[in-house]
């Protein structure tokens, strides 16, 4: 990563609750297969990695990267949630 990345506690906890590593996460955000804008100015990138889906959702800062929540997913479909079309 160019930059440097901050895991808020939120984004910390569901790392622990889903067993996401940093790893995964920074493979998530140097090579998403999938970046969406949110309605809050967020980005939320998704990838598939070989043995789950993970979103991260983030803000770029001008020195840092702020992960603010990290999710499984069971697809990338965009505009779905947790692959349920809403």
């Amino acid at each position: 990563m160019v930059m440097p990345l901050y895991f808020t506690r939120h984004a910390r906890n569901r790392m622990r609750q889903y067993r996401i590593t940093c790893e995964e996460v920074e493979s998530v955000l140097e090579a998403p297969d999938l970046v969406e804008p949110d309605e809050d100015d967020r980005l939320n990138a998704t990838k598939v990695l070989p043995d789950k889906v993970i979103r991260v959702t983030y803000v770029e800062e001008a020195t840092r990267i702020v992960v603010i929540t990290v999710t499984p997913r069971r697809s990338i479909d965009a505009g779905h949630r947790n692959g349920v079309q809403q």
